[in-house]
């Protein structure tokens, strides 16, 4: 079964791991999984494009040729640069030792251009060989290029809105798949509704605010999405519990939040009412969480700034 493997960024390290974990499961739940520090390898009939379009902190991805005992490689290795015009050659060292790594992408260059009719190219390839060394196995693999995913775009920021990454895992986390429907029922500018309908995820919107709804439609049209967004308390939840799948929402406090309601009030309300047989990601500030108890499939600490941090609970 083909192998497929994730450099991911060492920024939230463990949520990144989980985020490429649901991802693959998502598409194969009988896919075998890896995790070699911020290397995850991916044993699946997914390939691995679809896996990192939706993954957020992944820095580079391809599919392994094979595992290697050396640096030994031969001709056989480099058939899936047969029909190739241009390439590169990339060392990542995950492992202890110290590694020429100009010296060894060099080499491989010239042992790659032996074998093929491809030429080096440092800015544009078409492909991207890798070799990847860890402490425990070594990896030979290759990428193909491919465009730059295209951001949604927003009319407006605002300083104290969901951040864009942080919510697409939230989303990825739930284990959504094409065609089902997250429900933010504190939508605010959006983003949640943007992020998923760049998935390929259906969305719906709740915002008291209706100068939220207002800007969450804008933001919308601006990408000619088409996600629903309804002008009410959260507790809207209730009466639309058969229309969405999973709930993902970034609970409002302090200046964020337009009411006088305190914000472990709200959270406890929101959980009170939250639909049992759906899954939930949401976030909340860190100092809730020891006076609300609340228990779920899994947290992450999400460290922002010194005065702040915010707690994601998966459940």
């Amino acid at each position: 079964m083909p192998e497929s493997f994730f450099i991911l960024s060492k920024d939230y390290l463990e949520l990144a791991a989980d985020e490429i974990t649901t991802i693959t499961r998502t598409f194969d739940r009988f896919a075998k999984i890896k995790i070699i520090s911020n290397l995850i390898v991916v044993q699946s009939k997914t390939n691995w494009k679809k896996i990192s379009e939706r993954a957020t902190f992944v820095k580079t991805s391809g599919q392994i040729l094979r595992k290697m005992s050396g640096l030994f490689l031969d001709e056989e290795n480099f058939q899936v640069l047969k029909n190739t015009q241009s390439f590169v050659c990339r060392v990542i060292n995950l492992s202890s030792n110290q590694l020429d790594v100009l010296e060894l992408e060099k080499s491989m260059g010239d042992m790659i251009s032996k074998f093929t009719q491809a030429k080096v190219n440092l800015k544009n390839p078409e492909i991207t060989v890798y070799l990847i060394f860890t402490n425990t196995e070594n990896f030979f693999g290759f990428s193909e290029k491919s465009e730059n995913k295209k951001r949604p775009k927003k009319s407006k920021k605002y300083p104290h809105e969901l951040d864009w990454k942080l919510t697409r895992v939230m989303i990825n986390l739930t284990g959504l798949k094409k065609g089902e429907t997250v429900c933010d029922p504190f939508c605010g500018t959006g983003t949640t509704l943007l992020e998923s309908e760049s998935m390929g995820i259906n969305a719906i919107g709740i915002d008291f605010d209706e100068k939220m709804c207002n800007l969450t439609k804008e933001n919308l049209g601006l990408n000619n999405y088409n996600s629903k967004v309804l002008k009410s308390d959260f507790q809207e939840l209730v009466k639309i519990s058969n229309n969405f799948d999973a709930i993902v929402t970034d609970l409002p406090y302090g200046k964020s939040s337009k009411t006088s309601e305190k914000p472990e009030e709200i959270l406890k309300r929101f959980m009170s009412i939250v639909p049992k047989n759906k899954k939930i990601a949401v976030m909340f500030k860190k100092e809730l969480d020891p006076k609300m108890k609340l228990k779920g499939l899994k947290k992450y600490q999400i460290y922002r700034h010194k005065s702040l941090t915010r707690t994601i609970l998966i459940k």
